[in-house]
Formats: C-alpha cells, structure tokens, sequence
C-alpha cells in the first residue's frame, strides 16, 4: 500500500465505472494520458492487468472487477469523509453533479441555475441531461430528477416543480386545414409528431377523463429525437403533437398554435429531485437541497 496512494485508486476507480479514459480524465480534470499513464503503473507495480483496453472500450479483468467491489466503497466512504469535513466551512464548495430527463432541466432546474450559483459561487454545478434511466450512484452522479413513478425505493425524494400537464397542439393553419380532434381516437386521423427515446420506443400518448384511461398510437408524419425539430415542425403546420405544456404556453398564448383535448390533459405531479440516504450528504448537494426547498416555498407565495 505504501507505493500507492489515493490518486492511484480514484483514477481507477473513475475508469472501471465509467469505462471511458475520456470521460474519466474529464471528471478527474486531467489529461488521457495522465490517467492512463497512472493505470499503468498500477498494474506495472501489482504485476497483474486490471483493465483490457482497446480504442473503443475498456473492459476490466477477474482482478479488475475484484479490485474495484473493494476499492469502490472505500472510495465512498474516504470522499463522505472529505465532505463532512469541508462541511465545516461556512460556504459550501465542490462539485456536484445532477442527471435529470430534458423536459426537467428546460422547465424546472434552467430557472434555477443561475440564482443557485450566485448564492454559492464556490460549487462548480454539472447538469447531464439524458432520457435514459440511469443509476445515478454507480454513474456518479450526486443527484438525480424524475418523475413519479420511476423513482426509486431507497432514495430520498423531494418535489422539485409545481404540478405539470400534456398539451396536444398544432398550428393554426393545421387547425383551419385538417380539423380538431374531439376524442383522443380521433388523432389516429391526422399527421402527429411522434418522439422516439434513445432506448428505441416510442410511448402511446396517454389520455384520462372523468377516471377513463385511453392510449393512442398516431401515425407519425415525423419521429423526432431532438425536442427543437419538434417545436419547429408543429409550428410549421406538420401535424398534431403531445408534449409538455411548458414547452408551447407562449405559442398556444400568442395564438400561433391552438391546444385541443385540454380536458383529457389532466395534471401531474411536477418532477423530483432524489439522492441516495446519507447521514452527512457532500456540502454542495445539502446547499442544492436547502435551496430548492425554499425556492419551492417563495414559489407558492406568488399569485
């Protein structure tokens, strides 16, 4: 142990889960070939390979995956303690990083951001926004947003936003042209913008009234990934589109897009922001969580 120190271990540990040297040395703020150079080392001095590498991935060993199941928690533990200790400091600093789905980031955290930093100058914020449901503690993330019904058990969960809704809009020139649905099987008939998720799928849309449930699956005149192709084709006429009401309230206002359906558009609760159960979370994430609970309590103060 005495020809090693933490930095040897953290490297490793930066690599094996996030099994990219580029990534690693990003989070690190080190070069690639610093980072790799140091996993050499340490294999050079324990004389076994931890890693296969190739210009593609990177793969850990027997030794790798054992070293790492005891390492991995050390790690953790050596870094709440760090934190504790910084926590002692009256100005909360350090890293912290959040994975939240885009349609939380646009509507909910962006507003934040800006506020959140000048309040604490010295923590350094990183957003990754991603559809994708991710382990947020084995990816390393601080934190995480989403909705309900996909958090779960073990963390701790606070409201992040206010309640949210669906809207089904299109243009105006659309609405004159092709017609408003009455009924959500009604858009079986008309050109829709449809999203497709990194994973492959492609929901229903979902709609309830007076307690019924009813899915629909339109044709897609466009399957879009990139929520701006989307905004940009429903205001050019291409179709009907489902999406959050945050994303079309000025456009739906300024009358350059007509929302139908509202009453099977029921609202939801807002999103959440979850972490995992800490006695002494890092100073950084407990400033985040003291703050958006206030922000949420000035939030119910206005009209």
């Amino acid at each position: 142990m005495l020809d090693f120190d933490l930095r040897d271990l953290d490297a490793f540990v930066a690599v094996a889960r996030t099994r990219n040297f580029r990534r690693a040395a990003l989070e690190r703020r080190v070069s690639v070939s610093s980072l790799s150079q140091r996993l050499r080392d340490m294999e050079e001095r324990l004389g076994v390979r931890l890693m296969n590498r190739t210009t593609r991935s990177v793969a850990l060993t027997e030794a790798g995956e054992m070293l790492l199941a005891r390492v991995a928690p050390a790690m953790s533990d050596v870094g709440d303690a760090l934190n504790q200790v910084r926590g002692l400091r009256a100005e909360p600093s350090g890293r912290l990083r959040i994975n939240a789905p885009p349609p939380a980031v646009d509507l909910v955290l962006a507003q934040m951001v800006g506020p959140f930093l000048a309040k604490y100058p010295k923590v350094e914020l990183e957003i990754v926004a991603e559809t994708a449901f991710v382990d947020i503690v084995a990816q390393g993330f601080d934190a995480g947003v989403r909705y309900g019904e996909h958090l779960a058990q073990d963390m701790i969960a606070m409201p992040l936003g206010a309640p949210q809704r669906y809207a089904v809009v299109a243009s105006r020139d659309y609405v004159a042209r092709h017609g408003r649905p009455l009924h959500p099987k009604d858009l079986l008939k008309h050109a829709c913008i449809r999203t497709r998720f990194s994973n492959g799928a492609m929901f229903d849309w979902e709609f309830e009234k007076n307690g019924r449930l009813v899915k629909v699956s339109p044709p897609a005149k466009l399957i879009a990934t990139y929520l701006g192709l989307a905004l940009r084709a429903v205001h050019d006429g291409v179709g009907y589109w489902a999406t959050f009401e945050g994303y079309v309230r000025y456009g739906v206002k300024s009358g350059t897009l007509v929302s139908v359906l509202d009453d099977w558009c029921p609202p939801f609760d807002g999103p959440f922001l979850y972490y995992p159960s800490r006695r002494q979370p890092p100073p950084a994430l407990a400033a985040f969580v003291a703050f958006v609970a206030d922000w949420r309590k000035q939030a119910r103060r206005k009209p």
